[in-house]
């Protein structure tokens, strides 16, 4: 044996090898790829029915916000409806009932003067003094204490 028939052997089991080598990573290449092919198919099997399921969900959302707008609109004008009905009667009302209750004090008031120790309305007791003078107006004056604080003020004074 030579040296050329030598490394023509060297060389041909060189190329053996790496033929070896390169089939066995084609083998391997081949079943990742499958393994890949038979993922994306079951993938695809869930998804279309999963984006099916999607799809009808937000027809139906939008079918429910179609809905929820009409009713935002229907009460927005009975909201604006009822802000115009409380302006009228408050214009038409509002001024009439303020004279008539404002009417209706004075004559209170005055027939109270009249009967002589009147209420005036929120059961604090109107003392009239002798007829006139700064007796009956410092009287007036410590007759509107409402009778609760009456004993704490008196209590107060002499202590």
């Amino acid at each position: 044996m030579s040296g050329g028939e030598v490394a023509g052997i060297l060389v041909a089991v060189f190329w053996a090898i790496l033929v070896s080598f390169l089939a066995v990573a084609l083998f391997r290449l081949a079943q990742t790829l499958r393994a890949a092919g038979e993922l994306v198919t079951r993938v695809t099997e869930e998804a279309v029915p999963l984006l099916a399921d999607a799809g009808a969900t937000v027809r139906s959302a939008n079918t429910q916000l179609a809905r929820v707008d009409a009713i935002a609109s229907d009460v927005q004008e009975v909201t604006a409806n009822a802000s115009a009905l409380s302006s009228t009667v408050s214009t038409a009302f509002g001024g009439p009932l303020v004279k008539v209750a404002a009417f209706g004090y004075g004559v209170r008031r005055a027939l109270g003067r009249h009967r002589g120790a009147p209420a005036d309305g929120d059961g604090d007791v109107i003392v009239a003094g002798p007829a006139g003078g700064p007796a009956r107006a410092a009287a007036a004056a410590t007759a509107r204490v409402p009778a609760a604080r009456r004993g704490f003020s008196a209590r107060r004074r002499k202590g």
